[in-house]
């Protein structure tokens, strides 16, 4: 919270029960049971709005908001018992009941519309919490405590807080119920003018303004959420229409987020962003050491929840912020860095790698390493495609937004098709494991049988579909440091059944390791029945 300037013109619809998680809520309704510091729930709010001033010489108090807006309910008060009108008071009103009751833009403070110093805030808390405990008391109400340490007690209940995606299908339902007037929720600030302004065409996620933590002339993303969102909500349904939740739980309990209606088929944004283009370096003066890579706009945007997913700072391109050089504005990251780390949610192989971990890739892919490897280029040319001839070779030289997304266009016109093996004839039917033959007898094999079982999963798969187009790219999975062949070596070539287990070389198990480690792993990854039980692959022996 800052001293000063006032955030009205940032405050949207205002609202009601949002005071929320901005830390200036107080009211403490009823009194505290140890059942409500036992059970976590979405509706714990820490007050600590004196932490702004410095150190605070007595505990943060937690606040139930849910418990406190029932309390109210109950006694026909609303959100505008604790959160005054942002465009019209400058004073606060002698009592709560006095409190404005028609819907109106809100402040997220509680009594107040600015935090001028330490004093008057803490004032504020203990004048309108207290007073509205013994106000409600005097009223033969059960009401809140009165003194000092049972609110500042330092005893703050667990939370099950959990955070709301925005994702497409919210989108989409909220801008069919604002008949596609973005303006009622994107803005701009003009610092010139010093307001609020809609560019249309120019729409883009709160977030990349409003931050964590309110700064400058921005409040926070929590706050400026729940200042739009609530009050929107509480003004429709003055309107006896239907309208989303204006309590905690409504949007941050976790059962509740499963009962949000869900659209299946969510058109795409109306944003003029491209079908296809190709991702490039950004550098004006530089060519590229590899071909850029044509990328799939549309589909991309069917598989993530929001454009945040990949434009995590603006919607601007990759390349604006991550050069052939790391700068400022992309942290230091360069473009490939930025496409290419493991780890990194945001990334290219970043991506790629989360998708690796489903039951139906997890099979081959648990064993491999996650890291990016630069020992076979083969692996590189799946993105970094060569340009089609009538392109000039220029596919590492800066192009126009226009002949980007014809190039890129033009090249993945015609997707690889996945799934392709040997033929039949080619594939064993069964191999017989027959190397540790002691106490239960050998394995049968099914070998064609889960070579064509794998194949036709990878060509259901569009990410398989792309990486995966050589009819020796399942054999891959086991046969792992072998050559790519329709007769690669057998595993004893490399796996002896006599070896003996070696700390200094774990790489290289015997085969009684191997076996175990990468087919009951399979198993297991892939969420198979048969998968641990000795006798689920063996015959025991009689």
């Amino acid at each position: 919270m800052r001293k000063g300037k006032s955030f009205i013109r940032w405050s949207g619809l205002a609202v009601a029960v949002i005071l929320v998680l901005i830390g200036g809520i107080t009211v403490y309704g009823v009194e505290k049971d140890s059942a409500e510091l036992e059970t976590a729930r979405p509706d714990v709010i820490v007050i600590d709005a004196l932490t702004h001033f410095g150190k605070m010489e007595r505990p943060q108090v937690a606040f139930l908001h849910a418990k406190h807006t029932q309390a109210l309910a109950s006694l026909k008060r609303d959100c505008s018992a604790c959160h005054l009108k942002e465009s019209a008071y400058e004073v606060i009103p002698d009592t709560l009941k006095n409190a404005a009751k028609n819907i109106d833009r809100l402040s997220p403070k509680f009594k107040r519309l600015k935090d001028v110093s330490k004093k008057e805030v803490m004032d504020v808390y203990h004048e309108y919490c207290i007073g509205c405990h013994r106000e409600m008391k005097s009223d033969g109400v059960k009401s809140g405590p009165q003194e000092c340490g049972q609110c500042h007690n330092g005893e703050i209940p667990p939370s099950s807080w959990k955070q709301l995606d925005f994702d497409q299908s919210l989108h989409f339902r909220h801008s069919q119920s604002q008949s596609d007037k973005c303006e009622k929720c994107h803005h701009e600030y003009d610092e010139k003018n010093k307001k609020l302004v809609y560019n249309k065409g120019k729409e883009s996620s709160c977030r990349y303004c409003h931050a964590q933590k309110t700064e400058k002339n921005r409040i926070s993303m929590r706050s400026a959420s729940h200042v739009a969102c609530i009050n929107c909500h509480r003004d429709t349904l003055a309107q006896k229409k239907d309208a989303g939740p204006v309590d905690c739980g409504g949007c941050h309990n976790a059962q509740e987020q499963q009962k949000i209606k869900k659209i299946e088929d969510v058109p795409r944004y109306a944003r003029n962003q491209p079908d296809f283009t190709m991702i490039a370096n950004g550098v004006e003066d530089s060519a590229a050491r590899m071909n850029f890579t044509p990328f799939n706009h549309k589909a991309h945007e069917s598989y993530n929840a929001s454009c945040r997913d990949c434009h995590h700072a603006n919607l601007e391109a990759c390349g604006t912020c991550h050069k052939l050089s790391g700068i400022k504005e992309g942290d230091g990251i360069n473009i490939e860095q930025a496409m290419h780390q493991p780890d990194a949610t945001m990334s290219c192989q970043g991506c790629h790698v989360r998708q690796q971990s489903k039951p139906e890739c997890a099979g081959c892919h648990f064993m491999i390493e996650k890291r990016r490897s630069q020992a076979d280029s083969s692996a590189c040319i799946k993105c970094h495609q060569a340009p089609p001839k009538s392109a000039d070779k220029q596919a590492t030289k800066p192009l126009s937004k226009e002949k980007s997304q014809a190039m890129a266009a033009a090249m993945l016109k015609k997707p690889p098709k996945a799934g392709d093996t040997y033929k039949d004839g080619d594939i064993p039917e069964k191999i017989v494991i027959k190397q540790m033959v002691d106490k239960y007898g050998p394995v049968e094999f099914p070998h064609r049988k889960i070579v064509l079982t794998l194949a036709k999963q990878m060509g259901a798969n569009k990410l398989a579909t792309h990486f995966h187009n050589g009819e020796n790219t399942i054999c891959q999975g086991c046969h792992h440091n072998s050559p790519a062949s329709a007769t690669p070596p057998k595993c004893g070539n490399c796996h002896s059944s006599k070896r003996q287990f070696n700390s200094q070389d774990l790489l290289q198990p015997s085969m009684k390791g191997v076996y175990h480690i990468q087919c009951m792993g399979c198993h297991q990854k892939m969420g198979l029945e048969k998968s641990t039980g000795c006798t689920d692959c063996h015959k025991e022996r009689k």
